[in-house]
C-alpha cells in the first residue's frame, strides 16, 4: 500500500503527527470527553437537537421489485435508530419514478397506498432502534431522499439513461449514455411533479423533511452542470437551477409545514478513469473552457471553483432551505473524491493520491459553505474514512464551528452504535470499525444486496460474503 491508512495509527497524537508529516494541512483533537462538543445541542427549524451526529442516506439495493421495503431495508432503519443520531438525513434513497431507479432494488414510488405504506415502515422501524436508544420521536429530525438517477438509471437490469445534457466525457466512459434520450423540458416538469408527490407521502407517513437531493451525478445535479443544454433548464445559472426551484415551490405549495433540505455536490471534476499502466486515477482529456460540470474550473476541471455553489447555497437561504449536506463529485466517475477508502471498489481505480488528501476536500468544502453561508446548517462528509479517529476530527470541526453535523454513511452499515459510543465516552470497538474494504459497493455492483459482507455478523453469514470477498481479493 503506497498511504498508511488511519487506522494503522494507535493513538491520536500519532496520527497528528502523521497529518503534518504529509502536510495534509488540517488537525484533529486528541481527546474526545463525554458529552463533549459533538454533544451540543443545536436548534433545527425551531427543534432542538441533542448531538451533532447525522445518518448520511443509503442507496439500498435490498428492496422488493416493486419498490417496496424487505426485512433488510427494515433492519437498516432500526440501525439507523440505534446510532442515536439526532439527525436522519434521508435515510433512503427513494426514487421519485421507477424508471428513475439506479438499481432494481432500489424503493421508488409506485402505486400512492403502497408508497405511504412503505415510507411509513421505513419510520416505524427507525423508531424502534431510536427508542433502544433511548431517544423520543421529538429527539430526532428524520429525512427521506427523494431521487431520480438520471444518467444513471438502472431501473431493471441494465442500464436505461435519462440525460440532462449532452456529456462528451462521460460518453466516452459510458458509450451506452451517447445516444441517450436526452429528457424534454416537458419531461423534467413531470419528473418535478413527481418528486413534489413524493413528498406529500413523505409528510402524510410522519416524515420531519424531505431531502431533495442535487449530488453525485444524478438528474438534479447534472442539470446544474448542463450549460449546453437548450431550452428553459439548462443554460444559465437561472436555467440550470429552475427545475430544482420549481420541484421546491411544488413542494412549498402541497405540502405545507415539511421542511426541505438538499444533499448537495458543492464542487465536481472532470470524470478520472484507470491508467492502464499504474492502475491509478486520472482526469480524462477534455476540451476547454470545460462546460460540463458545478463547481468544477473551466480551465483546469481537476480542480473546484466554488464561484456558482456558493451562490447557489446563498438562494437556498432565499428559499427557506436550512439544511445543506455537503459532498462533492459522484461515485460513478470520481470515486476517489467522493467516497475516500483505501481499497477502492473492484472495478474501480487506486487512487491517484492518499485518500486523506481527499477527506481534506471534504472538510475544506464544508468550512468555505459554512463561511459564506453562516446561517444554514451542514452535515460534513467522508468522515468514515478517518476510522479510529473520526470523532477525534469530528469534534474538531464541530467545536471550531467549522460544520454543524458529522455525517456517516458506510460506517453505520458495521458499527451503528458509534455515534451513542462516542456521546457516551466509551472507547470505540476496533473491530467493528469499517476498514473502507468497499464490499458495501462491491457486492450491489454484482447483483448483490447491500450490507457490511466483512464486518456485519448478520451479512458475514450470508453466501454473498464469500463471493464479495472473491471479488475484492482478484480470487473469483
Amino acid at each position: 500500500m503506497r498511504f498508511q491508512a488511519p487506522g494503522h495509527f494507535r493513538s491520536a497524537a500519532d496520527f497528528a503527527v502523521h497529518l503534518r508529516a504529509i502536510d495534509a494541512g488540517w488537525q484533529i483533537d486528541e481527546d474526545v470527553p463525554a458529552n463533549g462538543a459533538l454533544a451540543n445541542a443545536i436548534e433545527v427549524h425551531g427543534r432542538i437537537l441533542g448531538n451533532r451526529f447525522a445518518c448520511h442516506p443509503m442507496e439500498g439495493w435490498d428492496g422488493t421489485v416493486d419498490g417496496g421495503a424487505t426485512d433488510l431495508t427494515l433492519r437498516r432503519w432500526t440501525n439507523f435508530g440505534r446510532s442515536g443520531a439526532a439527525l436522519v438525513w434521508g435515510g433512503e434513497a427513494f426514487a421519485v419514478q421507477r424508471d428513475g431507479r439506479a438499481n432494481e432494488r432500489q424503493l421508488y414510488l409506485g402505486s400512492d397506498v403502497d408508497a405511504g405504506k412503505t415510507m411509513s415502515r421505513l419510520l416505524a422501524a427507525l423508531r424502534v432502534g431510536s427508542a433502544e436508544a433511548g431517544l423520543k420521536p421529538e429527539d430526532q429530525f428524520v429525512g427521506l431522499q427523494l431521487t431520480h438517477s438520471g444518467r444513471f438509471s438502472r431501473p431493471d437490469k441494465q442500464p436505461a439513461p435519462l440525460v440532462a445534457h449532452r456529456h462528451p466525457q462521460l460518453a466516452i466512459k459510458y458509450p451506452y449514455t451517447a445516444d441517450a434520450h436526452l429528457l424534454s423540458d416537458l419531461e423534467l416538469e413531470g419528473i418535478g411533479d413527481h418528486y413534489v408527490q413524493a413528498a406529500k407521502h413523505a409528510q402524510d407517513a410522519g416524515f420531519d423533511f424531505v431531502d431533495v437531493k442535487a449530488c453525485h451525478g444524478y438528474l438534479l445535479h447534472e442539470l446544474l452542470g448542463a450549460r449546453s443544454r437548450p431550452g428553459s433548464y439548462g443554460g444559465d445559472f437561472s436555467g440550470r437551477t429552475r427545475l430544482f426551484e420549481r420541484i421546491v415551490a411544488g413542494i412549498r405549495s402541497e405540502c405545507p409545514g415539511l421542511h426541505i433540505g438538499v444533499r448537495l455536490s458543492l464542487a465536481d471534476s472532470v470524470p478520472f478513469e484507470k491508467d492502464r499502466d499504474t492502475g491509478l486515477g486520472r482526469g480524462m482529456h477534455c476540451e476547454l473552457p470545460y462546460l460540463h460540470g458545478f463547481g468544477a474550473d473551466e480551465t483546469d476541471p481537476t480542480r473546484f471553483d466554488l464561484s456558482e455553489p456558493l451562490r447557489l447555497l446563498k438562494r437556498f437561504e432565499e428559499l427557506g432551505i436550512e439544511l445543506v449536506n455537503v459532498t462533492l463529485g459522484s461515485p460513478y466517475y470520481n470515486p476517489h473524491i467522493q467516497r475516500p477508502a483505501a481499497y477502492p471498489p473492484s472495478d474501480g481505480y487506486q487512487p491517484p493520491a492518499d485518500p486523506l488528501h481527499y477527506v481534506k476536500a471534504h472538510l475544506d468544502a464544508v468550512r468555505a459553505a459554512k463561511q459564506s453561508s453562516p446561517n444554514l446548517k451542514f452535515v460534513g462528509t467522508a468522515y468514515t474514512y478517518l476510522q479510529e479517529w473520526l470523532a477525534n476530527v469530528g469534534q474538531h470541526e464541530v467545536r471550531n464551528g467549522h460544520v454543524d453535523f458529522v455525517g456517516i454513511g458506510r460506517m453505520l452499515l458495521s458499527y451503528p452504535e458509534l455515534p451513542r459510543d462516542v456521546i457516551a465516552g466509551h472507547r470505540v470497538e476496533r473491530k467493528r470499525i469499517c476498514r473502507t474494504f468497499s464490499d458495501c459497493t462491491t457486492g450491489p455492483r454484482n447483483g448483490m444486496v447491500s450490507g457490511c459482507f466483512p464486518l456485519d455478523p448478520f451479512y458475514k453469514e450470508m453466501p454473498e460474503a464469500k463471493q464479495v470477498k472473491a471479488l475484492r481479493t482478484g480470487k473469483s
